[in-house]
Parts: C-alpha cells; sequence; structure tokens
C-alpha cells in the first residue's frame, strides 16, 4: 500500500453497549464497577458508566488494523487519554474514528487517529506507525 501525507486511510463510528462493556470487561479482567454500574461511577463523581480506556485505544487501532492490507507491519501505538467515553444505559455511545496519514518515511508511515465521542476528542496524540 502506497501512503501520502493527507490520505484518509479509515473512516468508522462504532457503536458501543453497556453489552460491549461487560464482554470487554470478561475479555480483559477489568471488573472495575465504574464500567457498568450507574450507583457506583456517580458516587465516585463520574458524569457515567466509562468504557475502558483501553477498549477505546483498542477500537481505535482496529479502524486502521481493517484497513490495511494483509501482512502490514504496525511497528508502534500510543495514545494520551483526555477525556471519557460515557456509555448510556438506552443509547449507548458511538466512537468515531478518522485514520489519516500525517507522514512518510523510508522507515514507516505515521497515522494520526482522530477519535471522538459526543464532539470531544477523547485521545490525543493517538498515532500509529506502519512498515512502509
Amino acid at each position: 500500500m502506497g501512503y501520502a501525507v493527507g490520505d484518509v486511510i479509515a473512516e468508522r463510528t462504532v457503536h458501543l453497549t453497556r453489552e460491549s462493556l461487560v464482554r470487554y470487561a470478561g475479555a480483559s479482567g477489568d471488573f472495575n464497577p465504574i464500567h457498568y454500574r450507574d450507583d457506583i461511577a456517580a458516587s465516585v463523581g463520574l458524569p457515567g458508566v466509562l468504557a475502558h480506556g483501553m477498549l477505546t485505544m483498542g477500537l481505535a487501532s482496529s479502524v486502521v488494523v481493517a484497513a490495511l492490507e494483509p501482512g502490514a507491519r504496525i511497528l508502534d501505538y500510543g495514545v494520551r487519554f483526555t477525556k471519557p467515553v460515557v456509555v448510556d444505559a438506552v443509547d449507548g455511545a458511538d466512537v468515531h474514528v478518522l485514520a489519516t496519514v500525517a507522514a512518510v518515511d523510508d522507515i514507516a508511515a505515521r497515522i494520526d487517529l482522530k477519535v471522538t465521542f459526543a464532539e470531544a476528542t477523547v485521545l490525543v496524540k493517538a498515532q500509529l506507525r506502519v512498515a512502509v
């Protein structure tokens, strides 16, 4: 796959539900009740039940991985968490991911991810490097 600065590699909105959080908790072993109980989330001052940070990070990278050619090698991936994804019991939450090529050199293409929920950026410095 040839990469050029400015190319959109992938764009997708992922819908999370409370069931998504329970499934992720089972897979990851992270059963912190802020991820499934409204009363506990409220008692510690949170705006509601939150998606796991690593779930948000993982789904963001999965959008890119799904768009890459088979055999593509990811060299590194990192993010900074800025805002939580609040998953409503009825409506869930939509997380939008836009992946754009930001830089290319002889070794890798850097793909920047814009990850938003409810018009707010939830991950910053979300960057994934793919071998060229």
